[in-house]
């Protein structure tokens, strides 16, 4: 079974994807990409992806982490594609990815290294 460190890190990865596709482009030029816009929903699929896999001690001991959203947002994304609020997809890209990936890079730090690889 994977290692619930290397979910984290790509929980970690995604988010860093995500800032370099929407680097320097703002909510109108988003809507008008479907080259950005699906390379961010895919990397929003593998967070959700990702959160879900992490184990119910973490979430309990990271309550500051919205777990069960993130899980619902990836659903929502994967499941109703043509439903999506692309304003909504962008403020989580733009606003929330950078304070997740804060969030679980210090999740990261406080985990033990000798629990596996990272």
């Amino acid at each position: 079974m994977r290692h619930e460190r290397l979910y984290l890190a790509d929980i970690i990865e995604a988010a860093d994807h995500i800032a370099a596709f929407i680097s320097g482009a703002d909510p109108d030029e988003f809507a008008k990409s479907e080259m950005m816009r699906s390379a961010v929903i895919q990397k929003l699929a593998i967070i959700g992806e990702a959160a879900g896999r992490i184990g119910e001690d973490t979430r309990l001991a990271h309550p500051e982490v919205p777990w069960p959203q993130i899980i619902a947002f990836r659903n929502i994304l994967v499941h109703a594609y043509f439903g999506i609020e692309w304003e909504v997809v962008w403020r989580a890209a733009s606003r929330r990815c950078p304070v997740l990936r804060d969030q679980i890079e210090e999740i990261l730090s406080l985990l033990d290294p000798d629990c596996g690889p990272a």
